[in-house]
C-alpha cells in the first residue's frame, strides 16, 4: 500500500459504517450566534440615542426584532469562510435604516407599544443618529469577531476535507497547502472508491465512509469542502447528510474555468476558489435561535403548571417501586453530541448493559401498574421539559436514541443518521403520525428527515397541537 493511501472497501458498504461520534458539538454554531448578539447589542445601543432613550422597552425590542429578521432574509448570518465585514456594511446600513423607518411608522402611528407618542420627536436628524450608532456599532462587532476568528485560525488552521473526483479534490488540496496562514489545513482527501490510482502527496486519500468518519474524529475535522456540484448527482464519495451529521460545516467549492460563476449570492472565497455554504437544515442559525425562544416561552410556564403532576408522580413511583424515582440515560443529540435524558423510572433494569442495549419495555412483566400507567400516558417523559430549558433537546424534533441504537440505525438505513441535523425533540413528526414503540425505524427517520427539510416555526406548533390531540388518546411507547 503506497503511503497516503487507506485501505478501500466497496462503495455499497460505505454508507452503512456511519456511526456518529458523541460530543462533538455543531460546527459554525458559536460564530454565528455572536454575530446574532452583536446585531441585537447594537440595536439596544442605538436606542440610547435621545430622544428614545425615555421609552419602553417594546419599541426597542421591535427594532432588534426587525433587524435581525431583515439582516437573515439577507443571508448575513450564514457561515462564511473567509469573508471580511467591508462587503457586508451597505446591506447593514440599509437594513438598520429600513428597521428605523418601520419603528419610526410604529411610533407616529400611536403603536401600543408606547402609551403615548406625542413627546416623542420623530425627526430625521434623530432617526438618523440612532440608525448611525447601531450600524457603526454592528460593524465595529462584527469586525472585532471576525478579527479574532482569523487571528485564531492563521494560529490553528482548522482541519478540513475535500471531498469530490479526484483530479479537481487534489488540485484544490495543493491550493490550500500551498497558501499557508489562510486558515484551512487538508487532512484528507475524500474520492470515489472507483478512482484507485490517485496520488496526494502528504495528505491520505479516503474512500469509505470508515475512512472518513476515522479521519474526522482523529484530526478533528470541522469543515469539509465539495468540489463538485453536489445538487447534480456528480459521484458522491461521501454523503454530505452524513458529514454533517458528524458536526461538520459543508462548503461548496467553484473549480469551474474562469468566467463560469452563476449569477446569484455573492461568494466567499477560499484560495481564489469561490466558495458558498451547504446547509440542508432550512432553520438556519436565526431559525433556531427562533425555535429556541420558542422553546423556553412555552416550557418554562409548562414546567411551573406541570409542578405538581411531577411531584404526584414521583412520590406514587416511591412507593410503588422504591427509590430513585428518576432515571437517567445517554442519548445522541444534535451534531451526534450526547447528552443525559431525564426519565421517570418505569422499571428497574437489572443491568447497565440492558439498559442501553434493551430495546422495548412496553410489556416488561417487572413494571408495576404504576409503570404501565405512566408509560401508557407519557406521562414517564415529563422530566424532559428540563433538558428542553437545558437546552439538550427542543419541544420538537426527532426522538433522541440511545448510541448502541443509532450506530444500529445508522448501518441498517440510509439517512437515519441525517436526523441529528435539527435538535431532538419531545415529540416530532413521527409521533403524531403514531410511529412510537416498536413501530418501523425506517418511516421514522423519512417522517424525521421530511420535518427538518420543510422546517418552519408554524410547523412545530402545528405538531405542538397534534401532539396535545395525540395525548386525549394516548397509545403509549
Amino acid at each position: 500500500m503506497s503511503s497516503g493511501t487507506v485501505s478501500v472497501v466497496t462503495p455499497r458498504e460505505a454508507p452503512d459504517h456511519f456511526v456518529p461520534p458523541a460530543g462533538r458539538p455543531r460546527a459554525g454554531g458559536t460564530f454565528v450566534s455572536v454575530l446574532l448578539a452583536v446585531d441585537c447589542a447594537a440595536g439596544l445601543l442605538g436606542m440610547l440615542v435621545p430622544p428614545y432613550s425615555g421609552l419602553p422597552p417594546g419599541p426597542a425590542g421591535l427594532l432588534v426584532a426587525t433587524v435581525l429578521a431583515l439582516n437573515a432574509q439577507a443571508g448575513l448570518y450564514r457561515p462564511t469562510m473567509t469573508g471580511g465585514v467591508l462587503g457586508d456594511v451597505p446591506a447593514l446600513f440599509v437594513r438598520a435604516l429600513s428597521s428605523w423607518c418601520v419603528l419610526a411608522a410604529v411610533l407616529a402611528q400611536g403603536s401600543v407599544l408606547v402609551k403615548a407618542t406625542d413627546d416623542v420627536p420623530l425627526a430625521v436628524p434623530a432617526l438618523a443618529a440612532g440608525c448611525a450608532v447601531q450600524t457603526l456599532a454592528s460593524c465595529a462587532g462584527r469586525a472585532a469577531a471576525l478579527w479574532l476568528r482569523r487571528r485564531k485560525a492563521a494560529r490553528r488552521p482548522r482541519p478540513a476535507l475535500v471531498v469530490g473526483p479526484a483530479a479537481t479534490a487534489v488540485r484544490v488540496t495543493a491550493a490550500l497547502v500551498r497558501q499557508a496562514g489562510g486558515g484551512i489545513r487538508p487532512v484528507g482527501v475524500v474520492v470515489p472508491p472507483s478512482e484507485t490510482a490517485v496520488e496526494a502527496g502528504p495528505v491520505p486519500v479516503l474512500r469509505s465512509m470508515e475512512d472518513v468518519q476515522r479521519a474526522v474524529v482523529q484530526n478533528g475535522v470541522r469543515d469539509c469542502l465539495f468540489t463538485y456540484a453536489v445538487e447534480t448527482g456528480a459521484p458522491n464519495p461521501a454523503p454530505p447528510a452524513l458529514l454533517e451529521a458528524l458536526g461538520c460545516a459543508l462548503w461548496q467549492l467553484d473549480t469551474r474555468a474562469p468566467g463560469h460563476t452563476a449569477p446569484g449570492r455573492q461568494p466567499d472565497e477560499l484560495a481564489a476558489f469561490p466558495c458558498l455554504p451547504l446547509t440542508s437544515t432550512p432553520a438556519g442559525a436565526v431559525g433556531l435561535f427562533l425555535k429556541r425562544l420558542l422553546d423556553l416561552a412555552l416550557t418554562v410556564p409548562a414546567l411551573i403548571v406541570a409542578a405538581p403532576v411531577l411531584l404526584v408522580c414521583a412520590l406514587v413511583l416511591r412507593r410503588s417501586d422504591g427509590p430513585g424515582v428518576l432515571f437517567r440515560q445517554e442519548r445522541v443529540g444534535l451534531g451526534g453530541q450526547a447528552f443525559t435524558l431525564l426519565k421517570f423510572r418505569t422499571l428497574r433494569p437489572d443491568t447497565v448493559h440492558e439498559a442501553a442495549t434493551r430495546w422495548n419495555i412496553a410489556d416488561d412483566r417487572r413494571m408495576s401498574r404504576a409503570g404501565h400507567f405512566m408509560r401508557r400516558t407519557s406521562l414517564d417523559e415529563l422530566p424532559q421539559l428540563w433538558n428542553v430549558i437545558r437546552g439538550d433537546m427542543s419541544l420538537v424534533g426527532p426522538r433522541p436514541e440511545r448510541p448502541y441504537f443509532v450506530g444500529q440505525f445508522s448501518r441498517a438505513h440510509p439517512g437515519y443518521a441525517a436526523r441529528h441535523r435539527m435538535p431532538v425533540g419531545l415529540t416530532g413528526l413521527a409521533q403524531v403520525q403514531g410511529l412510537r414503540g416498536d413501530t418501523s425505524i425506517e418511516d421514522r427517520a423519512r417522517y424525521d428527515n421530511y420535518y427538518i427539510d420543510h422546517w418552519s416555526l408554524w410547523q412545530d406548533l402545528c405538531i405542538l397541537l397534534r401532539t396535545a390531540t395525540c395525548l386525549v388518546r394516548p397509545t403509549g411507547s
